[in-house]
């Protein structure tokens, strides 16, 4: 009895051991690249990441993506790396659009009004586009409508017309690429070609 007591005793006088570290994750070129993306909520051009990378070029850096790439489709992940305004950027895959939506029901970007959105369609297509013709479209005035699209960096002054007065040019930014999910204008939906005419509804990007 009194040899245990005595070893209990000196359980409880020695010093607890530290727990063990966890080992550092192993850095890699693709573990580097995959940390920027997830540090920021903007697209990052590759040449971008390359000079942020010290090494390499924007094509080794789209080879470190496709890698990345690979190894989340292996491991069933929920987002990809994707290219977008001219960059790269961690999206989930639209799989999970439901679910992402009912989080985010109350983003700001996703109060843009029918009218907004009807604007913001005509300058996507028709730009570089004059005010007036954007009314002419519509069928009632923008002007305030303008305003708002140019605060929340929708819609931006690309230019004056070569006319009577150098009336004022609208167009669309990078962040109108980023709200609808787009690289380019060239990803746009297309016109019906039976009626050129029509502006194509937008999608807000989930």
């Amino acid at each position: 009895m009194s040899d245990t007591l005595h070893v209990s005793e000196d359980i409880a006088a020695a010093p607890s051991r530290p727990a063990e570290a966890e080992p550092p994750p192993s850095v890699t070129t693709e573990s580097v690249v995959e940390a920027l993306l997830l540090s920021t909520d903007e697209p990052l051009p590759a040449p971008r990441i390359a000079q942020l990378l010290g090494i390499g070029d924007a094509g080794d850096v789209k080879r470190h993506i496709e890698v990345l790439n690979d190894r989340y489709a292996q491991y069933g992940a929920s987002f990809r790396i994707e290219s977008i305004a001219k960059g790269f950027q961690l999206l989930t895959l639209p799989a999970y659009n439901h679910w992402i939506s009912n989080l985010h029901k109350a983003r700001a970007d996703s109060r843009l009004s029918s009218a907004a959105l009807e604007t913001l369609a005509i300058v996507a297509y028709k730009q570089p586009i004059l005010r007036a013709d954007i009314e002419a479209i519509r069928g009632v005035a923008v002007g305030d409508m303008l305003v708002r699209l140019r605060d929340i960096n929708l819609v931006r002054i690309v230019g004056r017309a070569e006319e009577i007065g150098r009336p004022l040019l609208y167009g669309t930014t990078t962040r109108f690429l980023e709200v609808f999910g787009l690289s380019s204008l060239k990803d746009l939906p297309k016109l019906d070609a039976d009626n050129p005419e029509s502006v194509p509804q937008l999608t807000l990007a989930e």
